[in-house]
């Protein structure tokens, strides 16, 4: 019976006819263009609930702060439905419907008079609010679109490189590369959405600034259905977090017993599944290994699970927990990487407006929140330097598949960030002590830095998440990211919170007064880099103590290759 289901599972592997870069023009069509539909909608939403809807600021800031995280968090829970119930096709398809159909009614809001407030009167001082109709309808629309994202950031990425071969060296390169590419593309369709689909909003027509994006949204969708015919489509094999904490459960209950001496003697049943790679033993955390020790209550069956999967567990699902514990303290780092992103869109924004934003001397200012497209051009442009000259060359240089590890591209990326709030500190310090206001263009250094350090750390992050985790939790791995940010976020409003409070009296300035001049930003720029070289010190200590994941068929090549590599010398 084993053999059976053993032989069942390599003809499923074997089944899947791999397509790669064939199937890219559909999955990185469909990414780009539901970028391109939700991202520049979602940056100017603030502005479109107080000129179109009449909110009151603290309103609408709560109305968008609440929409933003949950959106960020939602990937959490479209990771476990994906990971455990539905694929990540099915998932990717229904979210992309979803993201069209809350992108459409948001659009009525503004075409259609009935679904929005009536225009200001008495010279635009007299305003009334929506109705209870105008506003659920707008909420109907925020909901699909938190149940869009909540389904295609967690899993787009994944289903992507899931078009490649993972057993061939070509398929590998090509998912090395796909990283790459497809945060080109995020970052191309953030530039556009940024500048192109925002004047049209703010400037042209909100209703013609919604419709194309709805338009572009139902190009993604047409996209991604047109490859279903190409696609791999990986099916879930049951919720990944269940073993986890039949695992933790069952290590708990058997904590007093001893270890025994040898792996060997630990439960460790014929590995059957089709999706997941057999992971070798591990000597990290080895009170899970706990999980896995057979004593006389245990009732098992040959080659089969355990009766009661809360008392006795197997190896493999013992490692994969270890994969999780592995993992979470290099990702804690990428928290406090991004603190120093999330300045871009506040603090570095005030900058901006308190410099001079003229264009070569003419009349014609940039707007303040564009500056961050030179980050995104900087990503943009170094990507496929760095896909198509770096990478070559440091793989000639180390023989390593992907030229560096990601931990050390991961590491490259963070030092970057510490150096942009560094140059930020000081272009603060100069504009503050400029007789005149200081151009703008000072500015683009640290956006520059902070470009090259999200595309090292940041990219190096997701593959890194990807690779990592075991193989049914990858849709989950895709939520990281998002949770990361979200968590930033949070972290980011209790420092300003912490410095409001702790800075500005007994006639010292406040480090973030609304008036730049008045405060001291270089103090807290400086904070930031302080907070980003510890993280660094603690990331090269998780770095130095975290072990790769390796599948036993891995470590077999690897033994078989040493083994040649010996023969050959003699």
């Amino acid at each position: 019976m084993a053999d059976d289901k053993e032989n069942a599972a390599l003809a499923e592997t074997k089944k899947n006819n791999y397509r790669g870069w064939k199937a890219m023009p559909y999955v990185i069509g469909n990414e780009t263009f539901e970028k391109l539909g939700t991202i520049g909608t979602s940056a100017n939403l603030l502005v479109y609930l107080t000129t179109v809807f009449h909110m009151n600021s603290i309103a609408a800031a709560t109305l968008v702060t609440v929409f933003t995280g949950t959106t960020n968090l939602s990937p959490l829970l479209g990771a476990f439905l994906s990971d455990t119930y539905f694929g990540r096709y099915v998932t990717l398809g229904f979210a992309s419907v979803s993201s069209f159909t809350g992108m459409l009614i948001l659009t009525l809001t503004a075409a259609v008079s009935e679904l929005h407030p009536a225009r200001c009167h008495g010279g635009g001082k007299v305003c009334e609010g929506p109705t209870a109709g105008q506003l659920a309808v707008l909420l109907a629309s925020f909901l699909f679109l938190v149940v869009g994202a909540g389904g295609i950031r967690p899993c787009n990425l994944a289903f992507g490189a899931d078009q490649f071969d993972p057993g061939t060296d070509a398929g590998r390169r090509g998912i090395n590369s796909f990283f790459n590419w497809y945060y080109f593309t995020y970052t191309t369709a953030m530039m556009i959405s940024s500048t192109v689909i925002i004047y049209v909003q703010s400037n042209v027509s909100w209703a013609l600034g919604l419709a194309i994006p709805t338009l572009l949204m139902a190009f993604s969708c047409a996209c991604f259905f047109l490859g279903s015919r190409i696609y791999v489509k990986i099916l879930p094999e049951g919720s990944p977090l269940t073993g986890i904490a039949q695992v933790l459960v069952a290590a708990f209950r058997k904590r007093a017993l001893p270890l025994p001496a040898a792996a060997d003697a630990l439960y460790d049943p014929p590995h059957l599944s089709s999706l997941v790679a057999k992971l070798p033993h591990t000597d990290q955390f080895r009170f899970l290994d706990k999980a896995a020790i057979l004593t006389p209550s245990d009732a098992i069956h040959q080659n089969l699970p355990a009766a009661n999967g809360w008392r006795l567990c197997s190896v493999q699902q013992v490692e994969q927990v270890k994969c999780i514990a592995r993992i979470i303290p290099v990702w804690s780092t990428i928290i406090v990487f991004e603190i120093a992103l999330v300045q871009q869109s506040t603090y570095t924004v005030f900058q901006a407006l308190q410099s001079d934003r003229r264009l070569n001397g003419t009349n014609f200012q940039i707007p303040a929140a564009t500056f961050s497209v030179f980050t995104m051009a900087t990503i943009t442009i170094w990507i496929p330097i760095y896909d198509r000259l770096v990478v070559p060359w440091l793989r000639r240089l180390t023989g390593k598949e992907g030229g560096i590890t990601l931990l050390q591209r991961m590491g490259i990326g963070f030092p970057l960030a510490t150096a942009a709030m560094v140059v930020a500190g000081l272009v603060e310090e100069r504009r503050r002590s400029s007789a005149s206001h200081m151009s703008s263009f000072w500015l683009i250094p640290q956006l520059v830095l902070m470009g090259l350090g999200e595309a090292m750390a940041l990219i190096g992050q997701v593959e890194f998440c990807y690779k990592q985790f075991p193989e049914n939790m990858r849709s989950l791995a895709g939520g990281t990211l998002f949770l990361g940010l979200a968590c930033s976020n949070y972290l980011s409003s209790l420092l300003i919170m912490v410095i409001h409070r702790t800075t500005g009296g007994r006639g010292r300035a406040n480090w973030l007064a609304g008036d730049l001049d008045q405060g001291r930003l270089d103090l807290y720029y400086y904070l930031i880099a302080g907070m980003g070289a510890l993280n660094f010190v603690f990331f090269v200590v998780c770095a130095r103590w975290y072990r790769y994941k390796s599948s036993e068929k891995e470590q077999e090549l690897a033994t078989q290759r040493a083994v040649e590599d010996t023969k050959s010398c003699v």
